[in-house]
């Protein structure tokens, strides 16, 4: 097969990007979208792709999982229904796309680990930044040696809620309501990808909506021998989409984590050395929605491994739940 048969399991507010990807991609096709909200689905795909036809719309997320037609899924529901549906998926014999987080408990990830390996099915958390091709050119600078060793790395992402979105602090942060549930991930994900070692412990500090989600969490987190990495994470900030390096000989400055093409943001890196050395690097437009949509379906129809492991999922989970105790308890908690 040329091509992977995709369905959406939800009609969630992503799908703006994620539903015109999975359309766009070579290997991919959209064969049905479902909502528990009636007529949502059919509402989702005409807004979204008014111009694709064939495309199935069920009022029920079961129906959707058992039509033969659907090889894998991809989940836009709220924080605390992914593992749930995940295992459902999985248990259908569909691939998963999860969107981040994969889940809100560590143990959830493992059981949904668990089950994948059992029914021979491939999942990954849905990270789409880390598509983009400026990530990996990052990366590339570390390893030339031209900022030193990393020490020192402070993540912002942020933006001012809007009506809108307030469905992000709906639910306490037991229930993966709150900013470090929804641009959290990103910020410690970030964090780890720019470090070669796993984090050892959080310090955090959060204020509260009176729903129990966290508005905004900052923090540090240690991971060991000095190097430590700062996180800034609001709904009360103007938008912010960034990452800094500081190495021993340099630093270096990934200066907007979520452009997509169309957008006024350019593609730059810049980065200097101690010595004199530095530069603006520029790149053209990526929609890394698109990569991660073609990268998974290649991973499925050829038997790939997905970039984005079991084990970083749950390193990413495990370290969000301890900045989650962290900035509820007061106390530096171990990872």
């Amino acid at each position: 097969m040329s091509k992977l048969r995709w369905g959406i399991l939800g009609a969630a507010r992503v799908n703006e990007r994620l539903l015109p990807a999975i359309v766009e991609a070579s290997n991919s096709e959209l064969v049905a979208i479902a909502s528990r909200r009636p007529g949502a689905a059919a509402e989702t795909l005409a807004k979204y792709a008014p111009k694709i036809s064939g495309v199935k719309t069920y009022d029920a997320l079961e129906d959707l999982l058992v039509d033969a037609d659907v090889q894998a899924v991809y989940i836009p529901l709220a924080n605390h229904e992914h593992a749930k549906w995940a295992l459902k998926a999985i248990a259908a014999g569909k691939h998963v796309l999860i969107e981040k987080p994969m889940a809100i408990a560590v143990s959830d990830v493992e059981a949904i680990e668990i089950a994948a390996k059992k029914h021979q099915v491939k999942v990954m958390e849905g990270f789409m930044y880390r598509f983009h091709p400026q990530h990996q050119r990052v990366k590339e600078i570390i390893a030339s040696g031209v900022i030193g060793e990393v020490r020192f790395a402070k993540a912002s992402y942020s933006f001012m809620m809007r009506p809108a979105r307030m469905y992000r602090l709906a639910n306490d942060t037991d229930l993966g309501g709150g900013a470090m549930w929804d641009i959290g991930p990103y910020a410690i994900h970030t964090l780890r990808h720019c470090f070669d070692v796993d984090p050892i412990s959080v310090t955090a500090i959060a204020k509260y909506a009176d729903t129990g989600a966290d508005i905004t969490t900052s923090g540090v987190i240690d991971f060991g021998d000095g190097k430590r990495g700062h996180f800034d994470t609001s709904f009360e900030c103007s938008r912010q989409s960034e990452y800094t390096l500081i190495g021993t000989k340099g630093g270096l400055k990934c200066h907007t984590v979520w452009q997509l093409p169309g957008t006024n943001d350019v593609p730059m890196i810049s980065w200097w050395s101690e010595d004199g050395r530095k530069a603006e690097e520029t790149y053209p437009a990526s929609n890394h929605f698109n990569l991660e949509i073609e990268h998974f379906s290649d991973c499925v129809l050829n038997d790939k491994l997905p970039l984005l492991s079991f084990d970083d999922a749950k390193k990413n989970c495990r370290a969000i739940v301890a900045t989650l105790e962290s900035a509820a308890t007061g106390k530096t908690v171990k990872i």
